[in-house]
């Protein structure tokens, strides 16, 4: 087939087409002939192949004989060739040689038909795959020609070699088709070949499978036959005994008939049960589900219960707030109430021991869920506090809390991601939330991590003293008197926090120590219950996510972010920013602790560990974000008030009254937007530059005030003597 398309010339090509079908059609009349059934007339076939054998002529070349087209064969040649060629078919197929006897039968003839007619359609068919390669040949000749066409009709030589890159560039990408075809096709070799290799791997599997079970059944085989054997001839039956053998094998098969009914009534007795049980399985579902159902409304009724003992317990306030000391009698008897709502514990107001609402003394982390204020007022508003607290966290535990835990149970692996984003600023589970933590200050110190650093800090301690030693133990009685870890005498926690501030104190001299340190590394040591993952937490506070110089000693970054704050304030809540430079009140005395200890003095601990859950992650952004939400929150109360003095006290303590943690996670991250870095860092940038000028103005007018009281120190008479010195002579 190559060597015919070879040969085909492109100049005659409808010749050569026809050239061809006339010698397909001559090859196979010939082999019809040859291979024709008994009885039939060969030589007048060959004399219709040898009439069929010359081609027509082209009606295009007429007048003049194509150049390449064949020319007839002798006749002598081509009935030699036909008389060859029915040599080797009879040599091949006995079936058609001239000897063939007559004597055959019907069925042998029909056999050999069949045959010739496979042959014959095998013929055709390759035949019909000549005639397509041909037309896909004659196509390909039309392009060409219609290109060569194109570039004999072109004018230019710039068209023409247009023309040729275009058949170049065509040429090259049928070269990349043809190479990425031989890679498919060595891949595909490839996986053929290992397609194989399983193949024959799973024949030998097969056969081994085969052959132990061939031995089963050998197996099986024997000891059926053993046992029939036993059955019909026992070995301990001696001879000459037949009906003792018969009476033997009736009672056997009497103890069979006996064990089939027993097993009819197992079965029928373990349907019977497999119905109980799954009616029982039902009615447990339809248990579990009231159950649930009935849990969520106690949860309901807890919320409520809270609610309307904390409104109570707040109209108590108010009520003596309005009567003041004018009924003695009336004042008597609002404090009676309050004492005792104060005292009153659900657990003993029920018989039946069901907690309408449990509040225990301490929460997850050991701070005291109702502070024991001093004030009488202040214990008042801490327990409407705790009651507002469990209200919301019952109301939000079926629609919030739980599908955020199943969502936390689910993740695997953490990477940073939107995802990881939005379930941060949440909250993390309890249970989750110290693997978070890990893995969120490893994320911030990987690269200052070293495994023995910490050891090696500790004992750089214990040869010679820090000299922070004394003011951090100062401090370690000061931190968090609420919480029971640090002020109970037995606690291990003092000990803990007092080595992770001596270690950080080694670990950046610069800063060595400064007030508010011991309370970030304390809520890392409540959370995370390790020395070294508290003490890598700090290192990731001071040193990655606050700026360089919040904690030195001029707090120059956390005087920058106060009046940062300042400017944020006016922009989103404009109205509150104007009553407080109304009335005078600098915020910096009530936020400057905000943001040195990221709200660990202010907020209460279900809030504030959410609040670190995002600012681990997402740096001093969130402590911005939760700065302006506080102040939105109770933005309304703050306006009410019109006195510069109510509005710092109210300031003081404000903060202990937010409740609702979504309500604020939401005014955080969804009111204030937006938020972006970009503005945050150029505000740092301006007021930066502001207060180093100050600062620089005021070491200036400081030098210059040194240099005249020198002056005027060595301008005073010899003959005046201070006041010190006459006492010192005296």
């Amino acid at each position: 087939m190559p060597l015919a398309l070879q040969n085909i010339s492109l100049k005659h090509l409808g010749t050569e087409i026809q050239n061809t079908v006339h010698n397909m059609r001559g090859n196979k009349q010939a082999q019809g002939t040859s291979h024709g059934p008994p009885g039939e007339d060969g030589p007048q076939s060959r004399e219709l192949q040898r009439e069929e054998q010359p081609l027509a002529p082209d009606p295009s070349a007429s007048g003049r004989e194509p150049a390449d087209s064949p020319k007839p064969a002798p006749r002598s040649s081509l009935t030699v060739n036909l008389i060859q060629k029915a040599k080797r078919q009879n040599n091949t197929f006995p079936l058609f040689s001239e000897g063939l006897t007559w004597n055959r039968t019907a069925q042998e003839k029909v056999v050999a038909l069949e045959q010739q007619v496979l042959m014959l359609t095998r013929e055709l068919q390759s035949q019909k795959e000549l005639v397509k390669i041909l037309h896909k040949a004659l196509e390909a000749a039309q392009q060409e020609k219609r290109a060569s066409s194109a570039y004999l009709a072109a004018a230019e030589d710039k068209d023409r070699l247009e023309l040729v890159r275009h058949k170049v560039r065509q040429i090259a990408e049928l070269g990349r088709q043809v190479e990425a075809l031989q890679q498919e096709r060595e891949s595909l070799v490839h996986t053929a070949s290992l397609l194989e290799q399983q193949v024959q791997e799973l024949q030998l599997h097969v056969q081994l499978l085969m052959d132990k079970n061939e031995a089963k059944q050998q197996v099986i085989c024997k000891l059926s036959e053993k046992v029939t054997l036993d059955f019909t001839c026992p070995s301990d039956q001696p001879p000459g005994a037949p009906d003792c053998a018969n009476r033997d094998f009736l009672s056997q098969q009497e103890k069979m008939e006996h064990l089939k009914d027993d097993m009819e009534a197992y079965r029928t007795q373990n349907r019977f049960l497999n119905s109980e049980i799954h009616q029982v399985t039902k009615i447990w579902r339809k248990v579990a589900e009231k159950e649930k159902a009935l849990l969520m409304k106690c949860a309901y009724l807890q919320a409520r219960s809270c609610q309307v003992e904390s409104k109570y317990l707040a109209g108590l306030r108010r009520l003596q707030e309005a009567m003041g000391d004018e009924a003695s009698e009336c004042s008597e008897l609002l404090r009676q109430l309050i004492q005792e709502a104060l005292q009153w514990e659900a657990s003993e107001a029920s018989a039946n021991d069901v907690e309408l609402s449990p509040i225990s003394e301490h929460d997850e982390y050991g701070f005291l869920t109702v502070p024991d204020y001093e004030v009488e007022d202040m214990k008042l508003l801490a327990k409407i506090q705790a009651l507002e607290v469990r209200s919301h966290h019952l109301l939000a535990l079926e629609a919030v809390e739980r599908p955020l835990r199943e969502r936390w149970a689910t993740l695997g692996e953490l990477v940073a991601s939107a995802e990881l984003k939005q379930l941060l600023r949440a909250g993390v589970p309890r249970e989750h939330r110290p693997r978070v933590w890990r893995w969120l200050v490893h994320l911030r110190v990987q690269h200052l991590y070293t495994p023995s650093s910490y050891r090696e800090l500790l004992s750089r301690g214990q040869a010679c003293k820090q000299p922070a030693a004394r003011q951090i133990e100062l401090d370690l009685n000061r931190t968090f008197p609420n919480n029971k870890h640090f002020t109970c005498p037995s606690s291990s926690y003092p000990d803990k926090l007092r080595r992770v501030l001596l270690a950080f104190s080694w670990q950046n001299p610069t800063i060595g120590y400064c007030q508010g340190l011991n309370r970030l590394a304390a809520i890392a040591l409540l959370v995370l219950d390790e020395e070294e993952s508290a003490f890598w937490c700090l290192v990731a506070i001071v040193e990655t996510i606050m700026p360089a110089d919040y904690y030195t000693k001029t707090l120059t970054a956390s005087q920058v972010d106060q009046r940062v704050l300042q400017d944020l304030l006016s922009e989103k809540l404009p109205r509150l920013m104007a009553h407080l430079v109304q009335h005078h009140v600098d915020l910096s005395l009530i936020t400057f602790n905000w943001f040195l200890v990221v709200f660990a003095d202010s907020l209460i601990s279900d809030i504030l560990l959410r609040v670190w859950d995002a600012f681990l992650y997402e740096g001093t952004k969130v402590v911005f974000r939760y700065a302006l939400a506080i102040f939105k929150y109770n933005e309304e109360e703050i306006l009410r008030l019109q006195d510069g003095l109510e509005i710092y006290q109210y300031l003081r303590f404000f903060t202990k009254t937010i409740c609702n943690s979504r309500k604020l996670m939401n005014i955080a991250f969804n009111d204030m937007n937006p938020f972006p870095m970009k503005q945050l860092r150029q505000l740092r940038r301006v007021h930066r530059q502001r207060l180093e000028a100050e600062l620089w103005e005021l070491e200036r007018l400081k030098a210059e005030y040194m240099e005249r009281r020198a002056s005027q120190s060595r301008a005073v008479p010899e003959g005046c003597a201070s006041d010190d010195e006459g006492d010192g002579e005296a």
